[in-house]
């Protein structure tokens, strides 16, 4: 069971302001900016990313409904900022079980096994210069 939805309102109002100062610099957290599908408001939404020869995988820690996915797979365009690098991201491909978690480093996928989180999305990334 991943981490249940009343954390996601505390960490939305809590946790992400404060994680969104340092998720930009301190892998394994990356920042993903994101437009909502409905609204057009703008997001930023501390994540966990690991990169891949595709671009970069993400564990959906609070399960694969969330709403950023959601925006993503409607179409919408999305940056994402890991180790100081602006990334383009999209074509988010969904993976479970150990499709996803052999592409998160060993230690790592350990933790997210003790937390029960077995769904990923993987996105293709490519980086944005100016």
């Amino acid at each position: 069971m991943p981490i249940p939805m009343w954390v996601t309102r505390v960490n939305r109002k809590v946790t992400n302001p404060v994680l969104g100062t340092l998720s930009d610099r301190l892998p394994p957290l990356a920042t993903l900016h994101h437009v909502g599908r409905r609204t057009g408001r703008r997001f930023s939404t501390p994540v966990f990313a690991f990169g891949t020869p595709r671009g970069v995988v993400i564990a959906l820690t609070y399960g694969p409904q969330v709403q950023w996915l959601r925006n993503l797979e409607a179409g919408g365009e999305a940056r994402l900022v890991r180790r100081g690098q602006v990334l383009a991201v999209g074509d988010p491909v969904r993976l479970h079980g150990e499709a996803g978690a052999r592409l998160v480093p060993r230690v790592i996928r350990a933790g997210l096994r003790l937390m029960r989180v077995d769904d990923f999305v993987e996105l293709a990334a490519v980086p944005v210069h100016g």
